[in-house]
């Protein structure tokens, strides 16, 4: 039998609740910074600039930014500090790679219809009033909107948390596409063809659609990120 635990050795614990509370807080805020576009590959972010707008200390934005860190959206530089991290190719083939084995699996085991389709209708309301409007920067964010509802229908608070990671990784790929709209545009008929798929408890239709889409959108991103390193590497010779 297991011996119990000391609550004296809890007690040096008690200081971290309040600091690592906040810090995953924080890391929320600049996770959801990060995948609605606001923060671009690359960004220096600047503690000082931070800390006073969000009006929290030093130590407890540094625990964030090493939160974030862990998930791949930022990257410290030694004597250089903090930056937004600019995506691989590898690094895109594997967030598709789960994208696939997390969304396409959802839809897969949903079972019997009706589904809550609310959330990925409201994604695809709020993405056609910002293409309307003309800001594909938003019409971007209700993409990634949809695709988290549609991990939502499975019911899993911790495939939920796994997939906001994805797509905020994943927002920092779009940052490289020079035409937002051209990039964008074609998405939102086939989110429209998903749900209504979705609609009519039509999975194996879902599913497939699902995955000509993420292999279709993987091969776009690819192609662009490749002739990016390649002309880097061109300039540097």
């Amino acid at each position: 039998m297991a011996a119990e635990l000391d609550p004296a050795v809890l007690v040096g614990d008690r200081v971290l609740l309040g600091r690592s509370s906040t810090a995953e807080r924080v890391a929320d805020i600049l996770r959801t910074r990060i995948s609605e576009g606001h923060l671009a590959p690359g960004s220096k972010l600047s503690e000082d600039t931070i800390g006073k707008a969000l009006g929290i200390s030093r130590n407890t934005l540094r625990e964030a930014f090493r939160l974030l860190t862990h998930e791949k959206l930022l990257v410290h530089e030694l004597n250089r500090g903090v930056f937004v991290r600019m995506l691989t190719v590898q690094d895109i083939s594997d967030i598709y790679q789960v994208r696939r084995l997390i969304e396409c699996s959802v839809v897969r085991h949903l079972g019997n219809p009706p589904y809550g389709l609310a959330g990925a209708e409201a994604a695809v309301a709020e993405a056609g009033q910002a293409a309307e409007e003309g800001d594909w920067l938003q019409v971007g964010t209700a993409n990634t909107h949809f695709h988290g509802a549609v991990v939502a229908l499975g019911q899993s608070d911790r495939l939920n948390e796994l997939m906001r990671g994805v797509l905020a990784e994943l927002r920092l790929a779009f940052h490289a596409m020079s035409g937002l709209r051209d990039f964008h545009e074609p998405y939102l008929v086939r989110n429209r063809d998903i749900l209504a798929a979705l609609r009519a408890g039509a999975t194996v239709k879902a599913e497939l659609l699902l995955a000509d889409y993420l292999d279709d959108a993987e091969r776009e991103l690819v192609r662009k990120h490749s002739g990016l390193g390649t002309a880097e590497e061109g300039q540097a010779g």
